[in-house]
C-alpha cells in the first residue's frame, strides 16, 4: 500500500503530537502509523507519520502552504515523501560482488521497492551480473589523473537518470567532498568493520591479529570525513580462536550484505532522520 510519509525534527515541546495528528485529521487524512522520539540530551523531538492518501485533501502542490504555520510555530525541519513513485537508486561497485548481487536479488524478488536505472563501476568485472538482469552498467575507470573528470561524468549520469540516492556496494574509491556535498544524506556506504574499530585497510587482518571475539559491519551515510558519517545500521557476529582470516572474511561478507540491505531499506522507507551526525531510525 502506498502511503504518505511525513518526517519531522524540531525542538522538543508540549503538544507536537496532538498538533500533527489534528492537522492530518482536519485535512481528511487517517494516520496509519506514527512513531516519535525525544532526545533529552539535545532537547530535540523526532517524528515519523504515515498517512493514508485516500481522502487526504492535501497534495504536493498545496501541502506546504497549509502546513507552514504549524511547522513555523514549532520550528520544524520536515520533509514529505508522497509515495507516488519508487525511489531511484544507483549502485556504485568495484570488484567484490557480494553486496551488489544481494541488492539485485532483493530488488528482483520485490523485497526492495526501488528502481535501479544504473550501476556504475570503476572496473568491468561485474558487468555480466548487472546486464543479465536488463540493467544498465557504466564502467568509468578512475585514475589520479582523471578522477575529477570521471566524477563530473558520473554526476551527469546520475542527473540524467534522475537518481534519488546512491549505494556504495563495496566501491573502493573515496568520493570528493564536492561530490558528497551535492547529495547530503543520500549516499549510503557499507564499511567492513564495526566502526570506529579497525578502520582503514585490511580490518579482518587487524581483527585476527588482535584475537577479537566479535566482528561486525557498519552502514552509514557518507560525509567528507572518511568513515565518520551518521551510522544507520550495524551488526556483529561472534568468532573465536579457531577462525582463520578467510573465515573472518567470509563471515564478514555475510554481515556486510545484511547490514547494507537493512540500511537501504530504512532509507527507502523514509525511516531515518539525521541530527548532530547521528541518526534516529524508526524501525
Amino acid at each position: 500500500m502506498k502511503t504518505i510519509r511525513l518526517l519531522i525534527s524540531c525542538p522538543d515541546a508540549r503538544g507536537i503530537i496532538a498538533a500533527v495528528t489534528s492537522f492530518v485529521a482536519e485535512h481528511g487524512g487517517n494516520v496509519l502509523d506514527a512513531d516519535q522520539h525525544s532526545d533529552k540530551q539535545h532537547g530535540e523531538f523526532f517524528m515519523r507519520v504515515e498517512i493514508d492518501p485516500a481522502g487526504f485533501t492535501l497534495n504536493p502542490s498545496n501541502f506546504e502552504s497549509a502546513w507552514r504555520p504549524l511547522a513555523d510555530h514549532y520550528r520544524m525541519q520536515w520533509r514529505v515523501a508522497w509515495g507516488d513513485r519508487p525511489k531511484r537508486m544507483a549502485i556504485f561497485v568495484s570488484k567484490a560482488g557480494h553486496c551488489l548481487n544481494d541488492l539485485l536479488w532483493r530488488w528482483k524478488t520485490g523485497e526492495l521497492a526501488v528502481d535501479i536505472p544504473c550501476v556504475i563501476s570503476n572496473h568491468d568485472a561485474l558487468r555480466r551480473d548487472v546486464e543479465s538482469l536488463g540493467l544498465t552498467f557504466h564502467q568509468l575507470t578512475i585514475t589520479p589523473a582523471n578522477k575529477r573528470q570521471q566524477e563530473s561524468e558520473t554526476q551527469q549520469r546520475l542527473a540524467d537518470a534522475e537518481i534519488d540516492f546512491v549505494v556504495l556496494a563495496r566501491y573502493m574509491q573515496i568520493l570528493s567532498p564536492d561530490f558528497v556535498a551535492a547529495m547530503p544524506n543520500r549516499i549510503i556506504n557499507i564499511h567492513h568493520s564495526f566502526l570506529p574499530a579497525f578502520a582503514g585497510a585490511k580490518p579482518y587482518h587487524q581483527a585476527y591479529d588482535r584475537g577479537v571475539k566479535i566482528i561486525g559491519a557498519t552502514s552509514h551515510y557518507v560525509t567528507d570525513q572518511l568513515d565518520e558519517g551518521p551510522i544507520i545500521a550495524q551488526e556483529t557476529m561472534q568468532v573465536n580462536h579457531r577462525d582463520t582470516v578467510d573465515d573472518l572474511v567470509r563471515k564478514g561478507r555475510d554481515l556486510e550484505r545484511i547490514v547494507l540491505a537493512r540500511a537501504v531499506r530504512h532509507h527507502v522507507e523514509d525511516k531515518i532522520l539525521v541530527s548532530n551526525n547521528k541518526t534516529v531510525v524508526f524501525d
